[in-house]
């Protein structure tokens, strides 16, 4: 025999039982609708009307993609059952009032088996099985057998029922039994309560299975479960109350097979521990800012009795400041409730502290990706970073179509991060959320010391190439020009020793070659001197080197400036000689630019140093003139290139503008350390 029967057979068994369960209910919903005011059943509706409403369809329809699950079987049966129980209750009240006595009993002996073994189905094996057919462990028998026996107790008490009292009869006759027991009278109401009450026993006990399997499954598990385990737990509070809550009994088990089948097909689309946290920190805010509330107000009215309108606002007040702290932390308390360590964004946050300590950025950047990826439980993470180095790190497997999150310190973008899609161990969206929100800024500080030590890095390559590149024009110019020069002067000493003693006309001619050999060899001296540290800057101090250069590039009579200023602002002693010469070299570059394209008629140069604290501060440097300004198409030259580039190796900046006045503006910052 083959033990795997085709799907086929097995969904269209599922949904005949499913046609039959909704005739069944529709003909109860139509005879009990005809039953006299006096026969009505109480309660009206019981929770096997929310079982024959649902859980019929929903099994078929899990059945039909599932079919050899053993819960999608069982919600079925159990389905049919209830829906034969909310039948048969009506049509025996019906034949009853009709004065049928013996097809309403066996109406009732029908209707108290489909009760009996559907509560048994839907309210104890079901959450025993859930979410995989099997019990939890073989310990669990011990509750199946209980309820298997109560349920069959109950059967049999039904059947046997002695004929009550008519005088304490809810109804206008007893409904006769043909198979009552006469001798059970005095042992039937306390057997009904102990039967009751063993069933309620097992009922907890199928909820404290759910729970025990989510305490111990894996996350995946661990949110498959969390569906039926809340469904079921709202009814159990409901059931445990009694009939009085049969209304709300009724309503909520309708959605119960809905719980079994999100988490049986779909359970990570639909986040249930959304749903979880959201409503336990409603409910905690509400329970306790109310409190905070009426308690204050209470307080409040009588230290200022008669001024009800001070302790209520006073009341608003304090509850009002309560309620942002009180919702972190209730939010916290959720997160590790449902989430445990590895879901807190709080101690993901410490993690990522910790891991940043512990490394240099570049190493840290990839503890830090990892550390995200687990808090978001996606299969992939990675940090693109413009100009870093490294400029790209995954942890996992981001696909093709990773969301992008830009990551953004003080202002400005960083670099990029890219979540991959949910793995098997997903969380909510809310929560994803939440980790993305406490992380962030800690992984935008480490991409910006990433794009830093980069940019150090190459500002170091950056000074040793401008190093060597010296090195190599001050070889050259001492090799190909005072090197040569020196030693034609040797050759000249040479010559005119030879020629003193027989030629000393021509000796002196030699001397007097020699005399101009050695101008132009200090003259190259002061050039490569010049080059490296203009000496007017250790000979009259800054403001007294710029004073110079300007009139040295504008003097008196250049064609068209009549007015060049000068203006030093600030002590201007003790600079870094670093930037004595950058600020020397960009007023040079912008006042050549003046002389050559400005056509000004002003000039003015300022350099002044602002205080800082702690000792530093900034030196700003600007030179404006009232000329034609800049082009409509401005292209960088190299002059411009090189004021912006001096600016930049000293942690400043450098932009040239043209306002609206007229003319153009140069201004250089320079940042001073302590």
């Amino acid at each position: 025999m083959d033990e795997n029967p085709p799907a086929f057979p097995a969904r269209t068994v599922a949904w005949v039982m499913a046609a039959m369960a909704l005739v069944l209910t529709l003909v109860g919903v139509l005879v009990q609708v005809r039953v006299p005011a006096e026969w009505q059943p109480y309660p009206p509706l019981t929770p096997d009307f929310g079982v024959a409403l649902t859980f019929p369809v929903t099994g078929a329809f899990l059945v039909s993609q599932r079919p050899r699950l053993s819960l999608a079987w069982l919600i079925c049966a159990g389905g049919l059952l209830g829906s034969g129980n909310a039948a048969f209750t009506a049509l025996s009240f019906f034949w009853a009032s009709r004065g049928a006595m013996g097809a309403a009993n066996t109406a009732r002996v029908i209707e108290i088996t489909c009760w009996a073994l559907a509560g048994l189905m839907l309210a104890i094996l079901l959450p025993l099985y859930s979410p995989d057919g099997r019990l939890p462990s073989r310990r669990w028998r011990w509750v199946v057998v209980p309820a298997a026996a109560a349920t069959l107790a109950e059967i049999a008490l039904g059947l046997l029922r002695p004929d009550p009292d008519p005088s304490t009869y809810a109804w206008p006759e007893v409904i006769h039994n043909p198979l009552e027991v006469r001798a059970l009278v005095p042992y039937q109401a306390t057997a009904w309560t102990v039967l009751d009450y063993t069933i309620r026993a097992c009922v907890v006990a199928a909820l404290a299975s759910l729970a025990l399997r989510l305490r111990h499954a894996d996350p995946a598990t661990r949110r498959q479960i969390a569906w039926p385990l809340t469904a079921f737990a709202v009814y159990v509070a409901v059931y445990l109350m009694g009939e009085s809550w049969w209304l709300p009994a009724t309503l909520w088990t309708a959605l119960i097979p809905f719980a079994i089948l999100f988490a049986a097909l779909r359970y990570r689309l639909y986040g249930i521990d959304t749903v979880i946290s959201r409503t336990f920190v409603t409910a905690g805010l509400l329970g306790t800012i109310s409190a905070v509330y009426f308690g204050v107000g209470a307080v409040a009215g009588l230290v200022v009795s008669g001024y009800h309108q001070v302790a209520g606002l006073a009341a608003a007040l304090f509850a009002g400041g309560f309620f942002q702290p009180l919702r972190r932390s209730l939010q916290r308390l959720v997160d590790r409730a449902l989430y445990g360590r590895v879901g807190d964004p709080a101690l993901l946050a410490e993690r990522l502290t910790q891991e940043v300590r512990r490394a240099d950025p570049a190493d840290a950047l990839a503890s830090v990706v990892t550390v995200v990826r687990e808090g978001l439980a996606v299969s992939g993470v990675a940090v693109e970073i413009a100009d870093g180095s490294p400029r790209y790190v995954e942890s996992g497997q981001v696909g093709p179509s990773p969301r992008e999150v830009p990551l953004i310190w003080h202002g400005e973008q960083v670099g990029r991060l890219l979540v991959g899609p949910p793995g098997a161990r997903r969380f909510a969206a809310a929560h994803d959320e939440r980790v993305l929100a406490t992380l962030l800024p800690y992984v935008a500080d480490v991409a910006h010391a990433v794009r830093m030590a980069a940019d150090l890095q190459r500002s170091r390559e950056r000074i040793l190439a401008a190093r060597e590149e010296e090195r190599r024009r001050l070889r050259r110019d001492l090799h190909d020009g005072l090197g040569q020069t020196l030693g034609a002067m040797a050759m000249t000493i040479n010559m005119a020793r030879i020629s003193l003693a027989r030629s000393p006309d021509t000796a002196d001619n030699l001397l007097r070659d020699l005399r101009t050999g050695m101008d132009a060899v200090a003259g190259d001296i002061r050039e490569l001197v010049y080059g490296l540290r203009p000496p007017a800057l250790d000979d009259l101090g800054l403001a007294g080197a710029v004073r110079a250069l300007a009139e040295e590039t504008l003097p008196a009579g250049t064609d068209g400036v009549a007015d060049v200023s000068v203006r030093a602002d600030g002590d201007l002693t003790g600079l870094p000689a670093a930037v004595e010469v950058a600020v020397y070299r960009v007023v040079q570059e912008a006042l050549n630019n003046v002389r050559r394209h400005a056509r000004a008629t002003r000039v003015e140069v300022r350099v002044t140093r602002s205080p800082g604290g702690n000792g530093g501060g900034e030196l700003r440097v600007t030179v404006a003139d009232d000329g034609v300004g800049l082009p409509a198409h401005l292209r960088a030259g190299v002059g411009m290139s090189s004021m912006r580039e001096r600016a930049a190796e000293l942690g400043g900046s450098c932009v040239v503008t043209a306002p609206d006045s007229g003319g153009t503006v140069v201004e250089a910052r320079f940042p001073l350390a302590a």
